[in-house]
Parts: structure tokens; sequence; C-alpha cells
């Protein structure tokens, strides 16, 4: 049986509203775990990378990746706001600053906003067909945290706004978006539903008693097939960025290889796991994102003309 966790923060015994801490504010954001950060950053890279054959310019890289800092802090602070009430009946999340009374709503408004302006700040720099995209990326970092409520397949919000990167990240390259850039965007929407509902399989029981959806529960016993499929799914996407951007034999070993950790993630996947497997198993995929940035670099070596 899941225990409701009750914070005993100091602020649930006190009338006082919590002041302003910025330990509170590091752990808003999640400072000190930036697995999310890195998932963002991987599809923008493979994107600059590909569209640049190779070597995208360094002003370029800083851009995103300081940009998918940013917007994966702001989601989170926006994940936070919209699931206050619901993180303090969650185990994994009772702890969280404000379900714990550690920061008012008040304090994570303002860290959005100064989170937001940041964004612009750094989009600002970029051509103008990137500058039309990003209202629709902040839009699908908005909406997210609201579809667990919504639909029965949150994850697969999280990808498009994800997969959201590389579109902007090859249009900042090239000024359009061609064939490949929605291949990896293609990709990315699939590998995010894919380790997403590994992540969530964490918290199926508490979900379920309260009422949130997720992939996790939608798949029931499926999880393993529903994970494969949508791996596999996201291996056909790379064969064809690959093969429009004819990607050297390199490329596709590589892919090979990562196959062969899907494999084995969705053969584990048909036992029971504890949700810090479960976690583990997730965490592992931002290795994958960079076997794939090594998997392009490599592929564009001996990329043909």
């Amino acid at each position: 049986m899941v225990q409701r966790v009750v914070p005993t923060d100091a602020s649930t015994t006190s009338s006082s509203p919590p002041s302003w801490s910025w330990a509170a504010a590091a752990d808003l954001i999640r400072l000190r775990n930036q697995s999310g950060t890195w998932l963002l950053m991987w599809p923008s890279l493979w994107a600059l990378l590909l569209a640049n054959q190779g070597r995208p310019p360094l002003r370029l890289v800083c851009v995103f990746a300081l940009g998918s800092f940013v917007m994966r802090s702001l989601g989170v602070v926006i994940n936070d706001v919209a699931d206050r009430r619901f993180d303090k009946h969650v185990a994994r999340t009772s702890h969280r600053p404000l379900a714990a009374g550690r920061l008012t709503l008040g304090h994570a408004l303002v860290v959005a906003l100064s989170l937001t302006l940041l964004a612009a700040g750094l989009v600002s720099t970029l051509n103008w067909v990137t500058i039309s995209l990003s209202p629709i990326a902040l839009f699908l970092a908005s909406i997210y945290p609201f579809c667990k409520r919504w639909i029965h397949m949150p994850q697969a919000v999280l990808g498009i706004a994800f997969g959201w990167g590389a579109i902007m990240a090859w249009a900042a390259s090239c000024g359009t978006i061609d064939l490949q850039a929605w291949w990896l965007f293609a990709a990315t929407t699939c590998w995010a539903v894919a380790y997403d509902t590994i992540y969530a399989l964490q918290d199926r029981e508490d979900d379920q008693r309260i009422g949130v959806k997720s992939s996790a529960l939608l798949f029931g016993s499926a999880v393993p097939l529903a994970v494969g499929l949508f791996l596999a799914g996201m291996m056909g996407c790379l064969v064809a960025a690959g093969h429009w951007s004819g990607l050297g034999a390199g490329y596709y070993v590589m892919l090979t290889l990562i196959g062969g950790i899907f494999l084995q993630q969705v053969r584990r996947l048909r036992f029971p796991i504890a949700p810090h497997t479960a976690f583990g198993m997730f965490y592992q995929h931002v290795y994958v994102g960079a076997a794939i940035l090594a998997a392009l670099w490599i592929g564009t070596l001996s990329a043909t003309p």
C-alpha cells in the first residue's frame, strides 16, 4: 500500500509565508539533477551537427546548450506550479519546494518570468525564422504539465516539445526546415515517449490513486511492447535522417550498437522493476543521446556529397 506523505517542513505548522531561499529556488529548477536538460539538449545538438555537416558554429552550440538549461528549468517550474497539490501526495515529489511549503506560488512565478525573459534574450540572437518558431516552444513547455490531466499519453506532448528544439536548431543553422529536421523531430518524439514511459513506472501506483494520466498506466502490461515499438520508430527515423543526409557506414554501425541497448531494456521491462531500477533505465538514455551525437559526427566524416 502507498502511504500518503505529509510534509514535515516548518511551514506546515507556521502561519507565516516562507521567505525567499536560493537553496529552495535551486531545488525548484532541479539544479542538482540535469538529466532533463541533457535530454532536451541532445536533439538540438543532433540537428546542429547534421545541418552543418559535422562542424556546428560554436555560437549556436552555446546558445542552444544554455537555452536547453533555461527551457528545462522553466518547464519544471511550470510543472511544479501545476502539480503543487498533487505533489504533496506522492512520496517521490512531496519534498519539492512548492509542495513542501519552502517557496510560495509568487516566488515560483517570479522564477518562471525571469527564465522566460532569459530565453527570449537567447532567441533574439538568432535569425528571424527561428524567432518565429520560438512561441511554439514556449506554448509546448507551458501546456505539457497540464496534459496529464487531459490525455492518457502526455509523454507524446513532451516528445513534441523536446523535438521542437531540433526544428529550431536546424532553422537557426540553415534558415529553412529541411526533411532531415523533421525526421529528427519524429525520432525525438518517439524517443521521449519511450524513456518517459519508463520514468513514469516509478509513480504508477501513485498516479492511479490520485487520478493522474500517464503512458505507463495506459499501456499497462503492454509497456514492454509499447516501449519497444516507440524505440523501433525512433531508430527508423534516425536511419531516414542519415539516409537523406548521405551519412557514412559508421553511423549505421553505431545505431546498431544503440539498438542493442534498447533491446536489452525492453527485455528487462518484461519483469517487475523497482522504482530505482526504472530511474536507472531512464537515465541510460542520457548516454544514448550522447552516443547518437557521436554517431552523427562519425557519419558526417564519410558522408556522400
